[in-house]
This record gives structure tokens, C-alpha cells and sequence, in this order.
């Protein structure tokens, strides 16, 4: 009985979701497939078309670059414009920048359009955040971040498995090796029209009404927001997490082909059954907070117990046990990803969600403009393993702070004394 009332409950709260709500839902399944391909097979496109490791440092730095220059103005135009007219500029200005990223092959073109496609991507998440919270109510917040997070993954397990096949059906089809760059070209530009099929959804939705603003109060400048106390609490472990993941992440595909030697297919069904995993482990996330009494105490137990994991990743020679603790790491780690973000956003007033997140993006960001370069030229004289030293380290001191910052307003019900970000 406990079973099923366990299920019952979340389907309960699913079915009671805002319209809207659900048509985002769907935008995020279709957008899931799309990127989940892209990641698997770009770094390969880049490399066999005869860049070396330094340069796609770079490329994958881009997006990064642009959320940093331009991160934080855009997180102040989401609160001006709305949340729906944002995330339709966004992934639009995304497609066409992924499009002519793997169709010009200037070296500078690459880098130009590859940043373009970062400030589309930057556009579009710092909008999701503040748009769920318009969407849903204290019941069903968490599970609605879960969600968003979980489906991601779990169309990114669809879109592994199936994107591992299409290398040798595009190389037959165009009479070349699976592995050459048209091949992987081919796979690219279909993720990109795919993609399209996402802003559907997103026309469709309607994003319901903010509240007037009180006359007696104006709005906060966007410094006294970017700068406060709750703000740059809340981004440090963005910070320090996006760094340790930026120079390993990214390049995990690389890791498995070069140590293992594991085919396109193979690579595929692992980060498929990965995706799969934490999809599922995601929506257990608010479960988890509820049994360990709140989302805090969440975070730092699933991140602590993901970095045994991922040392067992990077320094176990056995590739049973590789791909078990691969998947355990993903499953954990993420899973607190979407209760840090709906804590984030539970400190925020609505009119200013979208710089707060934008600034929590920035933090992120900042690592990722940084860490592929660095990963790069670490990779090319050093190999893998001082990485995955770097990323335990990074993730752990994340954790310290986390705890420090908010263990004590981890208790339900109760917000930070500093709520109003304007105050």
C-alpha cells in the first residue's frame, strides 16, 4: 500500500498542474532528445575535422563566454519582457547559432556562432526558473523542478540511445565512414531541425499575469539585486560546482573512447541508461528532502555520496564497475540539481527571480569559460586523472559552503530573514 500511495501522490499532483505548466513539460521532453544528441557527438565533429583538443577547449568555452558578458542583462530583460516571450527568443537565437556552428568551417565563424548559440541557451534557462514559479504552488513546486530536470534527462536517454545509431545510418547514406565529419555533421543539423519542434509548446502556453507592482515600493536596481548578501551566498556554489564539472564533464564521451575504446553505439546506450537513471532519481529528490527534513539536507547527502563515484570513475580499472559508479555519480549528483535551483528561487521575489537566477547562471557560467580550455590543454600533456582529482575537490568544497551558508534555514516553512532581495 505504502508503494502505491507513493506513486499515487506525485501522478496526483501531475494531474493538478497548471495547463501551462504541462505544455512546458513538453517543450523541456523535446528539447531533451535534441541536446542530448548534440552533446554526444560534437566534440567528435570538431575533432575529426581537424581541430586540435585546445581549440575545442574553446569552442565549448563560447557559450560560457557569452553568458558571462551578457548573463546578467539578460536575466534583467526576462523580468521585463516575460517569461514566455524570453524563452521563445532564446531557444530560437540557440538553433540558428548550433545551426551555422557546424555548417561554417572558419575557425572564427565556429567561435562567433558558438557564442551566439550560448547567449540563446543562456536566454531560454534563466527564463525557466522564475516561469515554473508562476506555474505552481508550495505543494507541488518541487516536484515540478524535478520534473523539468528529470525529463531533460530521460528524453536525453532516448535521444543517446537512438543518436548512437545515426553516425553509421548517415555514413551509409552518404558513402563515408561513421566517424568522418560529415557523418557526424549529418547527425548535428537533424538534432538542430528537430529542435524546432519545441517552440511549438512554447507558443502555445500562456504565462499567467504577475501581480502589480506596489506604487509605494519601487523595484530594486538590478546592482542592489546582483550584489546582495543572499545573491552571492546563493551563486558560490554554483560557482565552484560549474567549475569542477566544466573540465570534466564535457569531455566524459572522450574519456570512455580513449580509455575503453567503447564504439559510438556503446557510448550511446551509457549515456542513454545514464540520462535514464537520473531522470528517475530526480523526481525521487523531493521525496528524499521530505524523509531527510528539507532540501539542504538533500543536496549535501546525494552530492557528498556522488564523489566516491566519481573517483571510482576516473581510477578503477574495471569497466563493469566504470560504468556502475558512472551511472551512480550521474544518478546523485543530479538529483540535487532542481532542489538547489527551487530553494534558490523560494529566497526571490518574483520580479526579480530572473536576475537572481541569471546571476546564479553567471557563477555557473564563469567555470564553464574557463574549465574546457584548461581541461584541454590538461588532457593533451597529463590525461584524465588530474581532472577528476580537480572535479572532487571543487564539488566537495561546494558542499562545505552549501551546508555553512543554509543548513540552518533548511526547515520547512522557514525562508531567509532577507527574503525581499530589494531590502
Amino acid at each position: 500500500m505504502k508503494l502505491v500511495s507513493s506513486v499515487r501522490s506525485p501522478l496526483r499532483q501531475v494531474r493538478a498542474f497548471h495547463p501551462s505548466a504541462k505544455l512546458f513539460l513538453l517543450a523541456t521532453l523535446m528539447d531533451g532528445v535534441v541536446y542530448s544528441a548534440w552533446t554526444l557527438f560534437f566534440n567528435f565533429y570538431i575533432l575529426e575535422r581537424g581541430f586540435d583538443r585546445q581549440f575545442l577547449g574553446l569552442v565549448n568555452a563560447m557559450p560560457a563566454v557569452g553568458a558571462l558578458v551578457l548573463g546578467i542583462p539578460l536575466g534583467v530583460l526576462s523580468d521585463r519582457i516575460g517569461r514566455k516571450i524570453s524563452m521563445l527568443l532564446g531557444i530560437g537565437c540557440a538553433i540558428v547559432g548550433m545551426g551555422l556552428e557546424v555548417t561554417v568551417l572558419d575557425p572564427v565563424l565556429i567561435l562567433v556562432t558558438a557564442f551566439i548559440a550560448g547567449l540563446g541557451t543562456m536566454l531560454y534557462y534563466i527564463s525557466q526558473a522564475p516561469f515554473m514559479m508562476k506555474v505552481s504552488n508550495n505543494e507541488n513546486r518541487a516536484l515540478l523542478f524535478s520534473l523539468n530536470f528529470g525529463l531533460v534527462t530521460l528524453a536525453g536517454a532516448a535521444g543517446n540511445i537512438f543518436a548512437g545509431q545515426l553516425p553509421s545510418l548517415f555514413g551509409g547514406w552518404l558513402h563515408v565512414s561513421p566517424r568522418s565529419p560529415q557523418a557526424y555533421q549529418a547527425v548535428l543539423l537533424s538534432a538542430v531541425a528537430l529542435s524546432l519542434l519545441s517552440l511549438i509548446p512554447l507558443v502555445v502556453l500562456r504565462e499567467p499575469s504577475s501581480p502589480q507592482p506596489d506604487p509605494e515600493k519601487p523595484p530594486s536596481p538590478f546592482w542592489k539585486i546582483v550584489f546582495h548578501p543572499v545573491t552571492m551566498k546563493l551563486s558560490l556554489p554554483n560557482l565552484l560546482i560549474g567549475l569542477g564539472a566544466a573540465v570534466l564533464m564535457p569531455y566524459m564521451n572522450v574519456f570512455f573512447y580513449e580509455r575503453f575504446s567503447l564504439p559510438d553505439q556503446s557510448l550511446g546506450w551509457l549515456f542513454g541508461v545514464a540520462a535514464l537513471m537520473t531522470g528517475v532519481g530526480s523526481v525521487v529528490g523531493p521525496r528524499l528532502a521530505n524523509r531527510l527534513g528539507g532540501k539542504i539536507r538533500a543536496v549535501v547527502f546525494t552530492q557528498s555520496a556522488s564523489l566516491v563515484f566519481l573517483l571510482m570513475t576516473g581510477f578503477t580499472p574495471w569497466l563493469d564497475l566504470v560504468f556502475f559508479s558512472f551511472l551512480m555519480r550521474s544518478v546523485l549528483m543530479n538529483m540535487s540539481v532542481p532542489l538547489y535551483h527551487t530553494f534558490a528561487m523560494e529566497q526571490v521575489v518574483e520580479s526579480e527571480q530572473g536576475t537572481v537566477n541569471s546571476v546564479l547562471e553567471w557563477s555557473w557560467q564563469f567555470g564553464w569559460m574557463i574549465g574546457p580550455y584548461i581541461s584541454g590543454v590538461v588532457q593533451q600533456f597529463y590525461g584524465f586523472s588530474p581532472l577528476f582529482i580537480a572535479t572532487a575537490i571543487t564539488y566537495g568544497l561546494a558542499n562545505v559552503v552549501t551546508w555553512v551558508y543554509f543548513q540552518q534555514h533548511d526547515h520547512e516553512g522557514l525562508t531567509l530573514s532577507s527574503r525581499t532581495m530589494g531590502v
